[in-house]
């Protein structure tokens, strides 16, 4: 069973997975309450699967782009397992794995997340020859860095609010086609299936040197 653990933003989650899909998947606003919520929450997921840890087989954790406290907090915890354990740590990166509910869609897909100070990161991601991938390093800014990533019909999903969403919309001349709230809800299960395809094909990260995706200024 592989474990992942997702608290890039304040939308915190934690899932449960292995060759038999997910198994359990928790979602939560966690405002700046990272370390003191994660640990109880990894009890209860255990729990709910009737998991020994002894049980994981590896540990995947969000990289980010993200809080720098959050992320923190998720490496050490996962480091402190696969150390423990000795059991591999994969590393996904947050934009991909907010993407990645996407992956089959013609479009392109512009994921987005909240990078403070009325600022946001982005990253544009397209199926392209039957391969998955991004098309660009991710763009920190402000609105109109968004707006600059929207130059044909593309799908945009992530953690935004709703003045955001609008004015993308209407800025872009109805080019970006911002989904719903529950649709661009990142998910931990996302992180835990990138990591486990990783797993599955004999991949693994150094715990050593591994550590967080960073935005210059964020």
């Amino acid at each position: 069973m592989l474990l992942a653990i997702d608290t890039a933003t304040r939308t915190a989650g934690l899932a449960l997975y292995d060759s038999g899909g997910l198994h359990v998947e928790q979602l939560w606003r966690t405002g700046d309450n990272h370390t003191i919520e994660l640990m109880p929450y990894i009890v209860r997921a255990c729990e709910q699967a009737g998991l020994q840890p002894s049980g994981l087989q590896a540990v995947a954790v969000s990289l980010g782009p993200g809080s720098f406290t959050g992320m923190r907090v998720a490496l050490s915890v996962a480091k402190g397992l696969v150390l423990a354990l000795r059991i591999p740590l994969l590393g996904v990166p947050t934009l991909e794995a907010t993407a990645y509910a996407f992956a089959r869609e013609v479009l392109p897909v512009c994921a987005v997340l909240p990078a403070g100070r009325a600022r946001w990161v982005a990253a544009v991601y397209q199926s392209l020859a039957g391969h998955w991938q991004r098309r660009h390093d991710p763009v920190l800014g402000g609105e109109d860095a968004l707006i600059a990533l929207i130059r044909e019909p593309t799908l945009v999903c992530g953690e935004f609010d709703q003045r955001l969403a609008a004015a993308l919309h209407e800025r872009s001349h109805g080019l970006a086609l911002v989904v719903s709230p529950a649709l661009a809800a990142r998910r931990a299960g996302y992180v835990a299936e990138l990591a486990w395809m990783r797993f599955a094909a004999g991949e693994s990260d150094d715990p050593a040197s591994l550590s967080p995706i960073y935005m210059q200024n964020a």
